[in-house]
Formats: C-alpha cells, structure tokens, sequence
C-alpha cells in the first residue's frame, strides 16, 4: 500500500514554532546562545527572513563583532529569551 500520506516532522513544527516565537517578537530585545563562535548575542529583533533572525546586536563576546547586525540561523539556536512587558529584563552587560 502506498499512502503518500505527507505529514510535518517534528524538526518543521519545531522550526514553525520558533519562527513564528521571533517574528511575535521582532522589535524586542533578545538575549541568544548557539552552539557556535560567539556564542553571546543581545540585541533588538529587527525581521525574520525565512528561518534567518536578524538581530541588531548590541552585546556579543568580541567587542569589535557588535553594533552591526547579524543573520542569525534558526537551527543555530540553542538558548534564547525575549523580553516581554512584566517579565524580566534582559541585564546589561557592558563594562564602561
């Protein structure tokens, strides 16, 4: 028997999800880990284009890799928080 029955996976309900968690939240600051060199983003949510991110990133590990924006790949990310009106703010981290 041959269904050709098509159904989501899990790994696209996920990516849906967290696309859809970052467009809700585009002019916000995020706080972002990946398992990869920086490591660290803060910055303001500017767009999602597809499964991208783009964060305005104001705090990351490198000085010299902030104030620009970064085209950050769903998958890419492990751990991340979005303000929210009533929830915790986001510290800052600079060291003047």
């Amino acid at each position: 028997m041959d269904w050709n029955i098509s159904f989501p996976t899990i790994n696209n309900i996920h990516d849906e999800a967290l696309i859809q968690e970052f467009e809700q939240g585009v002019g916000a600051k995020v706080f972002v880990l990946t398992p990869s060199y920086p490591f660290v983003f803060i910055g303001i949510i500017q767009e999602v284009v597809e499964d991208y991110v783009v964060i305005d990133v104001e705090t990351t590990t490198i000085s010299e890799l902030e104030n620009r924006q970064w085209f950050l790949h769903i998958d890419q990310i492990e751990v991340f928080y979005i303000e929210q009106i009533g929830k915790p703010r986001i510290p800052e981290l600079r060291i003047d």
